[in-house]
């Protein structure tokens, strides 16, 4: 099958459906926390970006400072800075848990996916796992194909926070990734249901539903977004980067001819009449 990443799979979705937020790994730093809120938008985020780029310049590989700061620039899409500054960090404190999450992460938004798998994997003390940082490791695994070991990072995940609708969505479109459209539909509708679940969840399933060729489907989870005609043209955008695309096809070819296999199976288990 061509290569058919998971950041270029959300990525898609994301232009497609004209959704924010899709662009990092997110927050795992939780226990840091500074003195004012980040600002959702880019004027604010750039004046909170400048107002921690002076503290950090003040104090580089600062722990709180550093983490804020990077935090700030991967908001917005600044992901080199952002690397470069967890690295100073990770220099200063090669074993503070913290610093190596964000630091992973950072690296995953730059593309340097062995060595972020690498950081990520001494993130966190192993009989204390973080569920976000799990989460990231699959993500990871996902952008360099490795589907099955992505969603055993997901299930550990799942094992610590149940039903959380992010990481149910990643293994979902995991499921996709690997050609299972149906376990993928079925994991992204447990993901919609939670109390939690945002825009992106929703339309994660809606995309999942179109590649399935459920297309009313898709339009009636996009229109909990939006209105009902932007969601006809949103899976109608859908529909026509799928036509035009080589590996989305490539995926749907996949589902069928697993489905065909497993009701040959079925079909040869069944008794003789």
């Amino acid at each position: 099958m061509p290569r058919f990443t998971a950041s270029r799979f959300v990525l898609i979705a994301c232009a497609a459906l004209a959704l924010g937020g899709c662009q990092n790994f997110g927050d795992v730093t939780g226990s840091i926390s500074s003195s004012s809120q980040m600002p959702t938008d880019e004027v604010g985020l750039r004046t909170y970006a400048d107002h921690w780029g002076k503290i950090y310049g003040d104090h580089p590989g600062e722990k709180v400072s550093s983490i804020t700061y990077a935090k700030a620039l991967r908001a917005l899409t600044r992901y080199k800075e952002a690397a470069a500054v967890m690295q100073a960090a990770a220099a200063k404190s090669p074993k503070d848990f913290q610093i190596l999450g964000e630091y992973g992460k950072a690296l995953a938004d730059v593309g340097e996916l062995q060595q972020a798998r690498d950081v990520l994997s001494h993130s966190y003390p192993a009989d204390r796992p973080d569920w976000r940082l799990l989460s990231a490791q699959g993500s990871v695994a996902d952008r360099l194909d490795d589907h099955a070991g992505a969603q055993q990072f997901y299930q550990a995940a799942l094992k610590i926070v149940p039903d959380e609708p992010s990481v149910l969505s990643n293994l979902g479109l995991s499921f996709a990734l690997s050609t299972q459209l149906g376990e993928a539909e079925r994991t992204l509708r447990v993901a919609v249901d939670q109390p939690k679940a945002d825009s992106r969840v929703r339309q994660n399933l809606a995309l999942v539903l179109a590649l399935e060729g459920k297309f009313g489907e898709a339009e009636q989870v996009s229109a909990k977004d939006m209105s009902p005609e932007d969601a006809r043209s949103n899976v109608a955008s859908i529909r026509a980067m799928i036509a035009q695309n080589d590996s989305w096809r490539a995926i749907q070819r996949g589902a069928t001819k697993r489905s065909a296999k497993t009701q040959a199976a079925a079909g040869g288990a069944a008794p003789q009449g």
